[in-house]
């Protein structure tokens, strides 16, 4: 079968499937997922043996650090699963809410729905906990997804579509089949072409992943991209920062997990801040390597500068873009040089000059005086999420199960005509 033929065929078997879905009520829902749950704890072993695998070829691969932890599953990071699963099972099922009701002035009733989209496909790389948590949101909101994974996962998510569509199997839905959960098994790029023209199958596409991997779905996609871009992550420390909570929310920020979209990149320092030097020597000592501008490098001799082009870099790693700034105006033309639009923070105890950062800086995400790791779905309270979109159309920031639907409006009327 060729990759047009492959990828018809999965597309096809994914929107019939789905179809099903529109009557299914939230407690059919909620059984498939909580049996999702109970096999992901019961399937412990399995799982960590197929991901055993993918270390194994990464270590071959020399994939770097990062990557690897993004790769990994453990027991903590499967009942983590298991949880956020749990914790989508939980959520209001979006799918019938009336976002719209009102009576015309002709007597003719009018309700706004929530409805699924349709079919979802996700191009993701490296972490396979975006199969569950994709097929998990797609299921709730009742739509069909089609997941395809990198290469260097594959027998992860191999292993977690599986489990995914034994629940569908086990949980005996009349009409619903685990076709609902496509999984392209050909991990190629070409193969990936194919797919961007079914729209008559497929109704958005969702990449997350590298620059490269969004720019290729782009230009090649007829189908609605949902863009879920690079984390460009920037953070400002003003001169009247508290440094009691600086040096904590930078090292949060850069440390606690440097291989994620939401980990700092860039750090921009007011040149008046009192405890700059002491900063800088303190993040240093942490185990930040710094890549710092001519006045950071004067600052602390030996770390190594910074270009324009690492400014524009997410490195999800432990280095760190440095720039000394002589205010906000500077740190503002900056961010609106270098920033993807993911997440944008501000230290300050100056309420003018934080609001003006609220209201000047366009990004997904504006943070004030916290660290920029709490940019995710789950911490804004809408549980697993799609990813996080830095685009302006449909959803802005963590996609989770209410961005997953449109609408539709209902109008009831009873012999009404339009003059």
């Amino acid at each position: 079968m060729n990759h047009e033929e492959y990828a018809k065929s999965i597309s096809q078997s994914v929107k019939s499937a789905s179809l099903a879905l529109k009557s299914i009520s939230t407690k059919d829902k909620n059984k498939v997922l909580e049996r999702v749950e109970e096999l992901l704890l019961s399937g412990e072993k399995e799982i960590l043996l197929a991901n055993e695998k993918d270390l194994n070829e990464g270590k071959k691969k020399n994939l770097s650090p990062s990557l690897m932890d993004r790769l990994l599953l453990d027991a903590k990071r499967i009942r983590s699963l298991a949880n956020s699963v749990a914790e989508i099972r939980k959520l209001p099922d979006p799918v019938g809410e009336v976002v719209r009701g009102m009576i015309l002035p002709n007597g003719m009733e009018l309700l706004t729905k929530r409805v699924p989209i349709g079919v979802v496909m996700t191009i993701f790389e490296s972490r396979p906990n975006v199969c569950v948590d994709i097929a998990a949101l797609s299921f709730k909101s009742g739509n069909g997804c089609i997941l395809r994974g990198g290469s260097e996962a594959f027998h992860s998510n191999s292993c977690l579509t599986k489990i995914f569509h034994q629940a569908i199997t086990d949980s005996n839905l009349a009409g619903i089949t685990s076709d609902v959960v496509g999984f392209v098994e050909r991990t190629e790029r070409e193969a990936m072409l194919p797919f961007f023209q079914l729209d008559q199958w497929i109704d958005i596409v969702v990449p997350r992943g590298g620059e490269a991997l969004i720019r290729f779905v782009s230009e090649n996609s007829k189908i609605p991209v949902i863009k879920h871009d690079k984390g460009v992550t920037n953070l400002f420390v003003g001169k009247s920062a508290n440094p009691k909570i600086v040096l904590p929310i930078l090292k949060n920020s850069k440390l606690s997990r440097p291989g994620v979209c939401n980990a700092l990149e860039n750090l921009l320092i007011d040149e008046n801040y009192p405890l700059l030097k002491e900063l800088l020597a303190d993040l240093k000592n942490a185990g930040v390597e710094l890549l710092g501008d001519k006045k950071s490098l004067e600052l602390i001799p030996g770390i190594k500068p910074a270009s324009n082009e690492d400014y524009a870099t997410e490195f999800l790693d432990n280095r760190l873009s440095v720039k000394i700034v002589t205010g906000f105006l500077e740190a503002k033309e900056f961010i609106q040089t270098y920033s993807s639009g993911h997440t944008e923070c501000i230290l300050s105890e100056d309420i003018t000059e934080i609001q003006r950062f609220q209201r000047e800086i366009d990004s997904a995400a504006i943070f004030v005086n916290c660290s920029t790791r709490f940019h995710d779905g789950g911490e804004y309270g809408l549980g697993a999420e799609v990813g996080i979109s830095t685009g302006k159309l449909h959803v802005r920031g963590p996609m989770g199960l209410i961005h997953l639907t449109t609408t539709s409006t209902y109008v009831t009327g009873n012999g009404q005509i339009r003059e």
